[in-house]
């Protein structure tokens, strides 16, 4: 059925990765190395540029996971059977994919390579000068590991169900960083506030039990409070 309204289709597109993900142990392994990668970079202190090609990298590397994915199930549908031309489609999407993860592999190696020889406390100094930096990425490594919960319980959906509850992760993460990043009394509480508003209307609704709203705000805020007390 056509969606009818972004909120429709961004489930949908949340849907997709995460059949992916529950499917695919490869996709896996690429949001594992994806998360490695992010906190790889922040530990070495890379330029925003740099930062942003790999970024770029990573995207293209899932990309290209999921499109392998789909043209596969598309080949399942219309050859069941085994077809010398089914598993030529087959073995050419699994060899886009090859083609760009040696890429990222290369390409992660020339970005970390020269910071790996910098002193580890010029790289702490220069990460503690990019506190928001670091709240975005933890908000993503958050959704990576929300996405790797579910593909491993494979439960529920993106935004409906499932454990962990991905909207009490992301809300009680952006919390806990504006807590962090204003260390202001009211302004956490009010950001508290409004996390426990989100978490407890998935409850209201019928869309997530209590157990699976407080793993999800356990998973947000522990993220959250690792990264910043590494590179805060």
């Amino acid at each position: 059925m056509k969606p009818r309204n972004f909120v429709e289709s961004a489930n949908l597109a949340m849907e997709g990765i995460l059949y992916v993900a529950k499917t695919q142990k490869h996709m896996r392994y690429h949001l594992w190395g994806a998360g490695g990668a992010i906190i790889v970079s922040l530990l070495l202190g890379v330029t925003r540029i740099e930062f942003l090609i790999l970024s770029f990298i990573i995207l293209l590397v899932l990309l290209a996971e999921m499109l392998n994915t789909a043209i596969e199930t598309i080949v399942d549908i219309v050859s069941p059977e085994y077809h010398e031309l089914a598993k030529a489609a087959k073995d050419v999407a699994a060899g886009a994919v090859f083609l760009v993860s040696v890429g990222a592999l290369i390409t992660g190696y020339l970005i970390l390579f020269p910071y790996i020889k910098h002193p580890f406390p010029v790289v702490i100094a220069y990460i503690r000068d990019a506190s928001e930096h670091i709240a975005l990425i933890s908000i993503i490594l958050v959704v990576i590991a929300v996405i790797l919960a579910k593909s491993y319980s494979r439960k529920g959906r993106p935004f409906y169900g499932g454990l962990p509850s991905g909207h009490a992760a992301v809300s009680f993460s952006i919390s806990t960083a504006v807590t962090f990043l204003t260390q202001n009394a009211l302004i956490s509480i009010l950001t508290f506030v409004l996390a426990v508003m989100v978490a407890s209307s998935r409850v209201t609704l019928g869309i997530h039990s209590m157990r699976e709203i407080v793993l999800g705000a356990l998973l947000g805020i522990m993220i959250t409070v690792l990264i910043f007390q590494i590179f805060g």
